[in-house]
């Protein structure tokens, strides 16, 4: 029997981290030791409270049926409770906020909510893959923002033609930006409200890395401006605040239309999130401030040592504000991809393409901190052997 895939399988190419996967085993496999700096994937623990209530959690019978759709009123009730003290917004529990298998998953499904065969999503270039992928999954057609260094990697609204804002149902934005680490002001918030407003557009906020921020900054909430409520949706993550990125959880807060039009697709998907890590995550935004000190002291520290042994063997790289990815140039002569190869190949180091988020992200390289200083001073005197 011959297998066909469906056409909008056949559009989308293999997920970058997957194929990265795959090479790194290559390379592990000839017993190459590897320093992984790829995928965004904390190394640092779950913190304790949060784990010993997922364990008191998971042996409560109850806990062991059927969760509700929305996610448990509590979780829901923490996470509006965290937006206020963290951003200052008043939200409700019941209509504003739902419960996520992981912000990933409601990023996922929210084209298939509000966009028609044919309608334009407005997609940040280079992004998260996964704006491109749900819009293409939602039969949406991509029409990508370029982000420029030039312009602080924001979009720039302006030139986006008339004729493309006009059949845009919905806007992406991620601000502490993956994979630039940029960061975005309520100045440029209120420019999109204003953008968003005229040509009547759900905008979309990722907002993982709120929480990731370095030397006092503290990012905004998309959601603090005036009139974003009415024609926002922002999308947060426990795993990088928390280290909880294997727990796959998360929420969606704002525009209650918005958030029952998600709720619709995730009703008709998925059974909803298992309580007892419902429990584990109330437990950790009611009880753990953030952002928590002991990660945001280790990623700077790890950030300060890879800049400065970047730049000294003269890579272009600037000292991100906030995420814990560091966004460098390759260097002349050189793609994303075949400086990534070099490194790879060359230096056991494993990096990502720019070009892998997006055409605009070629001529860059991304790196995570995810893993030791220790580790983090070999590579750089790995790269301090090899010539490019």
């Amino acid at each position: 029997m011959r297998i066909e895939m469906a056409e909008r399988i056949e559009q989308i190419p293999p997920y970058l981290f997957a194929e990265i996967d795959k090479k790194k085993e290559e390379i592990r496999s000839k017993g190459v030791d590897l320093i992984d700096l790829g995928i965004g994937d904390p190394d640092l623990p779950t913190p304790k409270p949060i784990i010993d209530r997922l364990k008191k959690a998971a042996e409560n019978p109850k806990n062991h049926r059927y969760p509700s759709y929305e996610g448990m009123i509590e979780f829901r009730t923490a996470a509006a409770q965290w937006c206020e003290r963290r951003f200052g917004i008043k939200l409700n529990p019941v209509t504003e906020v739902l419960s996520l298998i992981g912000s990933k998953e409601g990023i996922a499904h929210i084209p298939l909510a509000f966009v028609n065969p044919g309608d334009i999503v407005l997609v940040p270039s280079p992004g998260y893959p996964v704006y491109r992928v749900s819009t293409l999954f939602a039969g949406g057609t991509p029409y990508f923002l370029p982000l420029r260094k030039e312009n602080g990697f924001l979009p720039n609204l302006s030139e986006i033609p008339e004729t493309i804002a006009r059949k845009a149902k919905l806007l992406f934005l991620n601000y502490p930006n993956n994979p630039t680490s940029a960061i975005a002001e309520k100045s440029f918030f209120e420019e999109v409200v204003a953008f968003a407003q005229h040509y009547q557009i759900i905008v979309c906020h990722d907002a993982a890395y709120s929480e990731i921020a370095f030397d006092g900054y503290q990012p905004a909430s998309f959601l603090e401006v005036e009139g974003s409520r009415e024609l926002g949706i922002e999308f947060h993550s426990l795993s990088k605040t928390f280290n909880m990125t294997g727990w796959r959880i998360g929420f969606a807060v704002g525009h209650a239309e918005i958030i029952s039009g998600l709720g619709r697709v995730k009703t008709n998907i998925d059974s909803g999130l298992f309580q007892a890590i419902q429990e584990a995550g109330t437990e950790a935004l009611n009880h753990l401030d953030t952002p928590l000190p002991e990660i945001i002291i280790t990623y700077e520290k790890r950030r300060d040592v890879m800049v400065k042994g970047l730049q000294e063997i003269g890579l272009e790289v600037d000292c991100p504000k906030a995420t814990f990815y560091l966004w460098i140039g390759v260097p002349k002569g050189f793609t994303s991809s075949q400086f990534a190869t070099l490194l790879l190949e060359r230096a056991g180091i494993v990096a990502t393409p720019g070009n892998g988020f997006g055409e605009a992200g070629e001529g860059y390289i991304r790196m995570a901190l995810t893993v030791s200083e220790i580790r983090l001073k070999e590579a750089i005197e790995r790269l301090k052997r090899i010539q490019f």
